[in-house]
C-alpha cells in the first residue's frame, strides 16, 4: 500500500501537488497552513478531510507516512528533521532552508536515518527531456563529459510575485528569482555531473511594488539573475534569469550544451542535437506527452509541473515494491538533501558575489554531526518559537 501524505503548505505548488497525488494513487491525509483560514480554504478547494495550522498534529498522525513540504523556505529544516526524527519520509520543495547551516542539519538528519526517503524537490531532473540530454553527454553523442566546454541557460517568465505581499516578496525569506536559481544550478549538476569552484553573479530587485502590493512595504526579492559558474573541469556555464516577460503566464527554457563534436540543446520540452557534420538540428526527444490533471489555472510552468508528476509517479514505484517498504532504483536520479546542501552553498556565493563584485569561491560548510537526541530537541526547539 502507498504511504499516506501530509502536505506542508497552501501555496500554487501544493494546488498542484495534490491532484497530481492523487492521480498517482496517494492518499493525502492532512493539509498543514500557516494560519488555519489558509489551511481550511485549500484543504475545502483539493477536498481533504483533515487540515491544522499546528505541525505536530501533522506529524503525528499514524496515518502519515511520507510528508510533503512546499511551505516557506524558513521552515523546510525544521519541519524535515522534526519529521525524520519521528519516522516519516520527507521529500521538501527547494531550497533546502535558508542557509547552509540549515542544510547541514537536514543532511545529518538524513544520514541518521538512511532508511527513510529523504528528498529535495527539484522537478527538472524528472523531465524526460533533460533525462535524456543527460544521457546523451553519458553516451558522448557530442564528445565526452570532460569536452564540454560551456553550457548556457536562458529562463524567461512572468512575474514572481503574487498579488498579496508574502514571503515570496521578501529577499531573507528565500523569496524571488534566487529560487529559480536554486533548480539551475541543481539542473546543471545533474547534467554535467560537476560541481561549481567559483562563481559570479548579478541580482537585480526590478521591481519594488505591484498594484496591489503599494504602501509602507516594498518588494525586496530580486526578480532578475545573471551569473556565471566555473565547474571543476573548467567548463564554463552563463545563467540569464528574469521575470519579466509579458503576459504573466508566458515561460520559456532554454538549456545548451556545448561540446567538442556538437551541441545538444533543450527547449521547453524537447531535445535536439547538432553534430559537426550536420547543417541543421534534428530532433533526439520531443514532448508529446500531455498532463491527465488540469493545472491551466496555475502560475507554475508547465515543465516544472510535468517534472513533478514524473517524480511523483517514481515515488509511487519506490513505495509500490513487495520486497520491503520502499526500494531505491526509481528516485535514485532525485536530488539528495547533499545535492540541497550544494545548491544552497552556491546561491550564497552568488549572493556574495553581488555584493562584493567579484569572483566568489563556492564554499560548502562543515558541522559537528548531530545525534537522534539532538535532532530531536532541534526540531521541537525550533518549532515551539513559531
Amino acid at each position: 500500500m502507498l504511504p499516506g501524505v501530509g502536505v506542508f503548505g497552501t501555496g500554487e505548488i501544493a494546488n498542484v501537488l495534490v491532484p497530481l497525488l492523487r492521480e498517482k494513487g496517494f492518499e493525502v491525509k492532512a493539509i498543514w497552513g500557516r494560519t488555519l483560514r489558509e489551511a481550511k480554504e485549500t484543504a475545502n478547494a483539493q477536498n481533504v478531510a483533515f487540515y491544522t495550522n499546528v505541525i505536530d498534529e501533522v506529524l503525528l498522525r499514524k496515518d502519515v507516512d511520507l510528508v510533503f513540504i512546499v511551505c516557506q523556505p524558513f521552515l523546510h529544516a525544521e519541519i524535515s528533521v522534526k519529521a525524520l526524527g519521528i519516522g516519516k519520509h520527507v521529500v521538501c520543495d527547494k531550497p533546502a532552508g535558508l542557509h547552509q547551516s540549515d542544510s547541514m542539519k537536514m543532511v545529518r538528519a538524513a544520514q541518521y536515518y538512511p532508511t527513510l526517503i529523504s528528498l529535495v524537490n527539484h522537478p527538472l531532473r524528472f523531465l524526460p527531456a533533460f533525462t535524456q540530454m543527460r544521457r546523451c553527454l553519458q553516451d558522448g553523442l557530442i564528445g565526452s563529459l570532460g569536452e564540454v566546454v560551456l553550457m548556457d541557460v536562458r529562463v524567461q517568465m512572468g512575474t514572481l510575485f503574487p498579488e498579496k505581499y508574502n514571503w515570496m516578496c521578501d529577499a531573507q525569506m528565500g523569496g524571488g528569482a534566487l529560487n529559480l536559481v536554486g533548480s539551475v544550478v541543481d539542473l546543471v549538476h545533474f547534467l554535467s555531473q560537476q560541481q561549481a569552484i567559483r562563481v559570479h553573479g548579478v541580482l537585480r530587485a526590478y521591481t519594488k511594488t505591484t498594484p496591489s502590493i503599494n504602501g509602507i512595504r516594498q518588494i525586496t526579492a530580486p526578480d532578475f539573475c545573471n551569473f556565471q559558474m566555473e565547474l571543476a573541469s573548467g567548463t564554463l556555464v552563463t545563467v540569464a534569469l528574469h521575470s519579466h516577460t509579458v503576459p504573466t503566464k508566458s515561460f520559456s527554457q532554454e538549456v545548451l550544451v556545448y561540446g567538442s563534436k556538437g551541441h545538444l540543446v533543450v527547449r521547453g520540452g524537447d531535445l535536439f542535437v547538432l553534430k559537426e557534420s550536420q547543417q541543421k538540428e534534428e530532433a533526439v526527444y520531443v514532448d508529446v506527452q500531455d498532463l491527465h490533471v488540469s493545472t491551466n489555472n496555475s502560475l507554475l510552468p508547465r515543465p516544472y509541473i510535468k517534472g513533478l508528476c514524473k517524480m511523483v509517479g517514481a515515488l509511487k514505484e519506490a513505495f509500490n515494491s513487495k520486497e520491503s517498504s520502499w526500494i531505491k532504483a526509481p528516485v535514485s536520479t532525485a536530488a539528495t538533501f547533499e545535492d540541497g546542501l550544494y545548491v544552497q552553498a552556491v546561491v550564497e556565493a552568488i549572493r556574495k558575489s553581488n555584493e562584493t563584485r567579484q569572483w566568489q569561491r563556492v564554499q560548502l560548510t562543515t558541522d559537528v554531526p548531530l545525534n537522534h537526541d539532538q535532532i530531536i530537541r532541534y526540531g521541537y526547539a525550533r518549532m515551539s518559537t513559531m
